[in-house]
């Protein structure tokens, strides 16, 4: 990837020994890393897929030893700090950390901070971004807090730095409770279920046989299996946009996610829509939130026959939709043919 900020710290040269990259994707600049000699901790699914078809190492949790590592900045302050504590904690005294981030992303104020804590020797610009590198000391340059760890954001409910909504339950899903019915369907999917607060209120409903819990980042699927442990749960870590089950189910809720990156997508909302009717019986029903502004209307009414708004306010709106539309019936018979 010509003109990239790693190229800027490596030229053609490579890393020389066993390389830890956290937070890099497949849009990361893998140029110079050699798939053999590099680790990279991703928990994205999608990114993972794309970047174990390079033929690297992929893991959610680092695992070995390493020479030298570099951390891609997220926009979560907190997991930026995690990811810095977590990277320096396994390199040995004299170390190089690389540290990449774009300005949006708060690379700029990363900076700054870690010059109150010890020397900055290189520091690049390209790109929207910097990269720049420190050298590990003997004693733990990081303050302590920075070190992940689970916070109890609710009764009963923990989350990780960079989860979705770690503060709390997120007020859409809140909303979208609200307005579910007060019996559910046998077989329900939670498409992108979070650390599944979602999911814990669909169970406390009668009529649950089995939940489905989709989820595409690893750290919060983990913290939904902390978080619910009834046994109707069943955890799928993959890509909601794909995901399949062996038999239909009659209820899917969900809140999907809007954005890739910062960039407002509404497509990714369509594709979760569009999922929710492959999953579906002719008879089963879907229920989602979505913000006010989002344009889902026609690609519900594509997918199902019955659409209608039943809550919401200024910011929110709960929409339901059921029975086949015209284009999911077009792709059920193209799949068939």
């Amino acid at each position: 990837m010509s003109g990239s900020r790693i190229e800027l710290a490596y030229g053609d040269q490579p890393p020389v020994g066993r390389m830890l990259l956290l937070g890099a994707g497949r849009d990361f600049d893998l140029t110079p890393f050699d798939p053999g000699q590099t680790q990279i901790v991703q928990g994205f699914f999608p990114d993972v897929q794309a970047l174990e078809g390079w033929g690297y190492d992929i893991v959610t949790e680092p695992r070995g030893a390493f020479a030298q590592a570099l951390v891609v900045i997220p926009r979560s302050r907190a997991l930026a700090r995690a990811r810095l504590a977590q990277a320096s904690a396994l390199l040995p005294e004299g170390a190089a950390l690389w540290i990449d981030g774009l300005k949006t992303d708060g690379i700029d104020s990363v900076l700054r901070e870690i010059r109150g804590l010890l020397p900055v020797e290189e520091v690049h610009s390209r790109a929207h971004g910097k990269i720049f590198r420190v050298t590990i000391p003997a004693d733990r340059w990081y303050p302590q807090e920075w070190v992940a760890t689970a916070t109890e954001v609710a009764p009963g409910f923990s989350t990780v730095p960079g989860v979705f909504s770690a503060d709390g339950p997120d007020p859409a899903s809140v909303a979208l409770v609200a307005h579910l019915p007060e019996k559910m369907p046998t077989r329900v999917v939670d498409l992108g279920a979070g650390w599944g607060w979602l999911s814990a209120q669909i169970l406390a409903r009668p009529g649950v046989e089995v939940l489905h819990l989709v989820e595409a980042d690893a750290a919060s699927l983990d913290c939904a299996k902390r978080n619910v442990v009834d046994p109707r749960a069943r955890f799928h870590w993959t890509d909601a946009l794909t995901f399949a089950l062996s038999e239909p189910v009659n209820g899917v809720v969900m809140n999907p996610p809007f954005h890739e990156g910062r960039k407002a997508d509404p497509a990714l909302g369509a594709g979760f829509i569009q999922t929710a009717a492959r999953l579906l019986t002719g008879a089963g029903r879907l229920w989602m939130v979505a913000n006010r502004h989002l344009p889902y209307e026609a690609v519900l009414r594509d997918n199902f026959a019955d659409v209608s708004e039943i809550g919401g306010d200024s910011r929110f709106k709960i929409l339901t939709a059921s029975g086949a539309g015209r284009g999911a019936v077009a792709r059920k018979k193209g799949r068939k043919s």
